[in-house]
């Protein structure tokens, strides 16, 4: 999506951002509110268009096809750098003063106060899932945000606001666009919602169904974390082709932030997986309790399935289970063993 893409479905938000573009006020940065990933990052882009464009129309908005905003088009902007959360812990770490490494806080803030190489005129540097930042990160972001680095624009986008401190929230404009409702496009979503659909409408009280159900989950749930690795090592093939020429240390060094990424990705996935699996459930028991499936938030889940109507009772045992296995997994402990124990509960549980 592009800025005006934007422009049609939030024309009141987008309004005002082309007119503190217009009258050379917009904020140095902006703390974007959206409730799905992809709204976060693709508004993140239409935003830096809208800031660093260098033949905006004359309503403010940006050209769009300028070299600037083809760049950020492309993804390919030399000084838009963005932070994500990393490691199994999938958080955004402070790192060490003296020699930071990538994919932490004082690594990302150092981009903004070297010369730039590229001849591009401002930096914009986007922080994803923002509120994965504990309170040492934010404080040592804090004075970046206070006193930012001349042509410089950031954006801190998250799901959760309210994780934030005040401090580092007081600091930046905000911007809520929120559908209410999640995008489940992971891969093997759809095969995963056809697992659900035997687990809770075809495996009810057959042991090896129940099975099947859990052995399908769970090779989906492994292929996540395939999927994160093979994604983490494309985006460093190149460096990590030209760190066969650095020495052990350096190598072993990036060799480390990889895996640190890949871990990342995979938690930052796994996370919609989970969401996935419940809402689900919670679809179902909505369905079983009268609620029309024009008025769901992800009817598309059961789109090419015909879907029976359950007791409300067993659907909510079902949903209950749900719960659970959210819970269990927030925990260390073992992911294909909650999974196998959670199915065999939906489909046994009388």
């Amino acid at each position: 999506m592009n800025f005006n893409d934007f422009a049609e479905k939030y024309p009141e938000i987008t309004d005002c951002l082309k007119r503190a573009r217009r009258e050379h006020r917009l904020a140095h940065a902006y703390l974007l509110h959206g409730d799905t990933a992809e709204i976060r990052r693709d508004f993140a882009k239409a935003l830096a268009q809208l800031a660093i464009c260098p033949e905006s129309k004359a309503d403010g908005s940006p050209c769009g096809v300028c070299p600037i905003c083809d760049q950020l088009n492309r993804d390919v902007y030399p000084e838009y750098h963005t932070l994500n959360p990393v490691g199994k812990a999938w958080r955004i770490q402070v790192g060490d003063r003296t020699n930071p490494e990538p994919n932490t806080v004082r690594y990302f803030e150092e981009l903004f106060y070297l010369t730039s190489t590229s001849g591009a005129d401002r930096k914009v540097g986007v922080i994803f899932d923002a509120d994965r930042m504990n309170t040492e990160s934010q404080n040592a972001f804090l004075k970046t945000l206070e006193e930012p680095p001349p042509d410089s624009f950031f954006i801190l986008a998250t799901g959760n606001p309210s994780a934030l401190l005040p401090t580092t929230r007081s600091r930046c404009q905000s911007i809520t666009l929120l559908e209410n409702r999640c995008r489940f496009e992971f891969p093997g979503a759809k095969e995963l919602f056809t697992a659900l659909y035997k687990l809770q409408f075809e495996a009810a009280g057959d042991l090896p169904a129940a099975e099947q159900a859990a052995a399908n989950i769970i090779v989906l749930s492994r292929q996540l974390e395939d999927q994160a690795e093979d994604k983490t090592d494309n985006e460093w093939a190149e460096r990590l082709a030209q760190a066969e020429e650095m020495d052990p240390a350096m190598r072993k060094r990036m060799e480390k932030q990889v895996a640190s990424g890949a871990a990342g990705e995979y938690m930052r996935v796994r996370k919609y997986f989970l969401g996935a699996i419940h809402t689900w459930f919670a679809q179902v028991y909505q369905l079983s309790a009268g609620a029309a499936m024009a008025h769901l938030a992800n009817p598309e889940m059961f789109d090419g399935i015909n879907l029976p109507r359950l007791p409300e009772e067993k659907a909510l045992s079902a949903l209950q289970e749900a719960d659970n296995l959210l819970y269990n997994m927030y925990f260390n402990i073992n992911e294909e063993l909650a999974l196998r124990s959670f199915c065999m509960n939906v489909a046994l549980k009388k």
